[in-house]
């Protein structure tokens, strides 16, 4: 006979609550407010800070080619391969944890988050000091989630793991204005460079319930002020709401077809990105110009590439339509695509190299 452990079944209620936003927009100020008052409700409540689980190399992607550095950028320029293991080693964490929240299970050592930061996420959770010990071992399991999630790809991933152990699953978006955001930053012990904030701008999708019907669950809080009372209690009914209605793990075609497009999204991007990466490369190789050029053409290279990724993304979920993931030709869409970008490339590499055939012929004017 099977039991509840062997089915994957979690006998505490839980809640997966998303907190998204851009840097410094308030997130953790939220967190920290929810936990407050989460004792109250009789939830045992831990915030999972994914910029303290994830180490810090994973949010950089470096490739040097000839002693010239073609490309760093941040976690919001681009999703690579290795930073979305590490997310996904977070979620899997959260999901060993609801299975058998009575043992504390040592991460190995290949673990690919932090794992004395895991530890305290979970002590948490398990020495609720202010509840009530004779009901405290029931009392429902509440993660707040604080990252960017700026991409839904992101956000629903979580959305599965709660919809496959029937949790309760809801996002709040913190919407403070750019200004705000770039001036709190710049206030904190470590800042992060202004440039992610203004990358991050560009990329951020706020959750949108008319696009994305598992997104129904959420609320906007403005936080270019301070977090008021009101904004505190909708996030403790939206909670709370969501506790009283977990989701059903009933598999769902049209949930299946938002998650073949992401997927799919996501290797068109990847394969994109690899090509693109080729061209680039090529680019510095036929340029053979001096180094303030090379940077400036490096730069430029770079920005295009950023901003053809995340476009192509974004027309890919909005317009392609299909059932299926085999169903698309993902080798002709991204060629297609890239073809796009090599224009682009190009157009770039001309006007770097007549500007340097300009200055030197003005040098050499000047000399005679």
């Amino acid at each position: 006979m099977a039991t509840e452990e062997d089915a994957g079944v979690v006998r505490v209620p839980a809640c997966l609550c998303v907190l998204c936003g851009l840097p410094a927009a308030g997130k953790s100020s939220l967190a920290l407010a929810v936990l407050n008052a989460a004792a109250q409700h009789g939830w045992r409540a831990t915030v999972v800070p994914y910029d303290d689980l994830i180490p810090e190399h994973a949010f950089h992607t470096r490739v040097v080619e000839d002693g010239v550095k073609l490309q760093e950028m941040v976690k919001t320029v681009e999703l690579t391969i290795n930073w979305k293991s590490h997310r996904q080693a977070v979620l899997q964490c959260i999901e060993q944890f609801l299975k058998k929240p009575e043992v504390l299970v040592e991460l190995p050592s290949s673990c690919q988050i932090n794992s004395a930061v895991w530890k305290q996420c979970t002590q948490a959770l398990l020495q609720p000091e202010a509840l009530d010990r004779s009901w405290a071992d029931r009392a429902a399991f509440l993660f707040l989630l604080d990252d960017n999630f700026y991409y839904p790809s992101m956000r629903y991933e979580v959305y599965q793991l709660a919809r496959k152990y029937s949790l309760g699953f809801c996002q709040v978006h913190l919407q403070c204005d750019l200004e705000s955001c770039i001036s709190r930053n710049q206030s904190r012990d470590k800042p992060i460079p202004t440039e992610v904030i203004l990358e991050m701008v560009k990329r951020l999708e706020p959750p949108n319930p008319q696009k994305n019907s598992w997104e129904i669950n959420s609320v906007l809080l403005n936080t270019t002020d301070n977090l008021s009372k009101c904004d505190i209690q909708k996030v403790m009914e939206l909670i709370s709401s969501s506790l009283r209605t977990p989701l059903s793990p009933i598999e769902d075609n049209t949930e299946q077809k938002e998650a073949d497009r992401l997927k799919c999204a996501t290797s068109v991007v990847h394969q994109a990105d690899q090509a693109c990466r080729r061209l680039i490369s090529e680019a510095m190789k036929t340029a053979r110009a001096p180094p303030d050029h090379m940077r400036s053409l490096a730069t430029q290279l770079n920005e295009s590439k950023a901003t053809f990724l995340h476009n192509l993304r974004k027309q890919f979920i909005q317009e392609v339509s299909f059932t299926q993931e085999e169903d698309i030709d993902v080798e002709r869409v991204v060629k297609r695509a890239v073809d796009v970008f090599d224009h682009e490339r190009k157009e770039i590499l001309l006007r770097i190299i007549n500007d340097f055939l300009n200055s030197r012929f003005n040098c050499i004017k000047s000399e005679k």
